[in-house]
């Protein structure tokens, strides 16, 4: 198991993550700790529990707008694939009548 040293409201953190994750989870903790540093900014210095609490709610929100996103992303795709569905629907049901049409103008030209 790798270990990682994350550095976060000057603080460092040892913490450990399965081998080849290291650089995904030096990432993780340089982002966590660029939205401290931006909170800080907006609030200031309110202590490392209160920041890290409004850092995860803030994250928490970001991800919840992300599967929000998802979800609508999702419901178009479906939309779409039922809106194909129906216009071949439609499209065979227009061409059957037409074959109907083509039909009844041949008896009628035979009369």
């Amino acid at each position: 198991m790798a270990q990682v040293n994350v550095h976060i409201n000057g603080r460092k953190y040892e913490i450990s993550c399965d081998d080849g994750q290291e650089a995904h989870l030096a990432r993780l903790g340089n982002y966590i700790d660029n939205r401290v540093k931006e909170l800080i900014a907006a609030v200031g210095q309110v202590g490392d529990a209160q920041l890290l609490v409004m850092v995860s709610l803030l994250v928490a929100d970001e991800l919840s707008d992300a599967y929000a996103e998802l979800d609508v992303a999702k419901l178009a795709d479906h939309g779409a694939t039922a809106m194909l569905s129906a216009e071949d629907a439609l499209s065979e049901k227009i061409e059957s009548l037409a074959e109907r049409i083509e039909s009844i103008a041949e008896s009628y030209e035979q009369a």
